[in-house]
């Protein structure tokens, strides 16, 4: 600590320096002419190039009269060959004021130095931003990655793999909308505060509304926000929301995360399945360039058709079966969950993660066949009733999707929910009147899906937790000096 004091002291004592001179540390507007990889790509043997940039400086080298010094900016690093003489007094004065980290604009000629290296020599220099901390050097060990999330622009600067993390993710999102838009669906916006939290199984965040004088919740799910669009006689519509659980943090949960819903009028569940086979197969053609992908060290395949398998069936549920609790008891007894106890969503994701065929485990799965009881919003099956018109979707061991056919029966609805807020010893669950008054002006048949944003980009880009594909993830605090 001592020492990453003296070190900010020193930069502190250049920068009152800077300024007596009347130089501004923390320059304006700087026109480029290039960015770095642009200025590297311009470089012509066969005739002279100015060319103005701007970076950071990652590394110093001083040779007498004469220094080289890399920068970087978002995508390139180059070069810069500094000389006394070449540049004003002034100027290198500043330049003798440097530090690693600090952000500068320069101008100049390219060209190769006898190792081949394309570089600028430098004509005029600009100090754009003094940087009063150090850089880290490296980032290793447990202890520091927690310290990559909490200070993720440090990580940005230190890791170029990290920057192609967050690019593919940014690239992973422009391809879905792009997909859905070429489909006709339409991209639309919901509210983040509900008066009445649903739409999922989740604890809500609880916030409060001054001039309204009222209690609201962060949403769990925009579901019940994108029906109500259905029943307005919107067709084809889709949300990338921002959705929120007072819950677990896990390297597959974040308290905040994104997901995407997608609804299609006179749809049902087995249409949603196309939809996320083809939705999922472009984007990762589109983004990697194949449908063959490693994640942790096995190869998925990608390509469609993906595998579907009944998650009663799995489970050993004859299709005769009509006894409601039959499911319970076949899975505590295989499971060694206790029957007195309410069976949560996660539980049964757990479940449906054990039942994946180990030699197929990673490739996609459509689990069907959930039991209505833990899926309220969703339309039975006809012929038997006690399994739901849904399906989970599993790639590399994890869940990535959830959809069903939507029930839009509001008698059967105002009754599901009003069963599962009696189940809820906590009262989590609450009837959201206007929704239910929705579907009684009609809502049409149709099919929703829930693909989580995070753990798609997860399974893309190759990460093994959720914290390395969102930029700032929920940490808990440091304590303060």
């Amino acid at each position: 600590m001592e020492n990453l004091n003296e070190i900010i002291r020193q930069r502190i004592n250049k920068l009152k320096e800077i300024k007596e001179k009347n130089i501004d540390p923390y320059g304006r507007k700087f026109e480029r002419s290039h960015s770095i990889n642009e200025a590297v790509n311009s470089f012509d043997e066969t005739k002279e190039v100015i060319v103005k940039t701007a970076g950071r400086i990652r590394a110093l080298r001083g040779h007498g009269k004469s220094s080289f010094l890399d920068i970087r900016d978002e995508d390139g690093k180059i070069q810069l060959y500094v000389k006394k003489g070449l540049i004003s007094e002034d100027e290198y004065w500043l330049f003798e004021r440097l530090d690693i980290g600090d952000i500068i604009g320069i101008e100049g000629r390219l060209f190769k130095t006898r190792s081949g290296e394309v570089t600028i020599e430098v004509k005029s220099l600009t100090l754009l931003s003094k940087s009063l901390r150090p850089l880290p050097e490296k980032w290793h060990g447990l202890k520091d990655v927690e310290a990559r999330y909490r200070q993720r622009y440090l990580d940005l600067i230190s890791n170029e793999e990290v920057r192609k993390t967050f690019k593919l993710r940014t690239r992973i999102v422009s391809k879905i909308k792009e997909f859905l838009d070429k489909k006709g669906y339409l991209e639309v916006e919901t509210p983040m505060m509900h008066i009445v939290p649903g739409g999922a199984a989740g604890r809500p965040f609880k916030t409060h509304h001054n001039v309204y004088d009222i209690d609201l919740y962060l949403r769990i799910a925009p579901e019940l926000y994108l029906k109500k669009l259905l029943v307005g006689g919107f067709e084809k519509i889709y949300e990338i929301n921002r959705s929120f659980r007072n819950e677990g943090i896990s390297v597959k949960h974040n308290p905040e995360f994104t997901m995407l819903e997608v609804y299609q009028a006179y749809g049902d569940y087995e249409e949603m399945m196309d939809l996320i086979e083809e939705l999922v197969t472009y984007v990762a053609q589109e983004v990697l360039g194949t449908l063959k992908i490693t994640y942790q060290g096995e190869e998925i395949d990608l390509k469609r058709p993906w595998k579907r398998q009944s998650f009663a069936e799995a489970l050993g549920i004859s299709p005769e079966e009509k006894d409601p609790a039959a499911w319970k008891k076949i899975l505590c007894a295989k499971f060694g969950l206790d029957i007195n106890e309410k069976i949560s969503r996660s539980a049964l994701l757990n479940v449906a993660e054990d039942l994946l065929d180990e030699k197929e485990k990673n490739n996609p799965t459509f689990f069907t066949d959930y039991f209505t009881e833990v899926s309220p919003l969703a339309k039975t099956r006809k012929d038997r009733p006690l399994l739901a018109e849904r399906f989970e979707l599993f790639v590399g061991g994890m869940e990535i999707a959830n959809a069903y056919s939507e029930l839009n029966d509001p008698l059967e609805q105002a009754e599901r929910i009003r069963v599962q807020q009696e189940d809820d010893e906590e009262r989590l669950h609450k009837i959201d009147k206007d929704f239910i008054t929705a579907l009684e002006y009609g809502m049409p048949p149709a099919g929703g899906l829930g693909i989580g944003i995070d753990r798609l980009v997860m399974l893309l880009a190759d990460k093994a937790s959720i914290r390395e594909v969102i930029l700032f993830p929920q940490l808990k605090p440091e304590k303060q000096d």
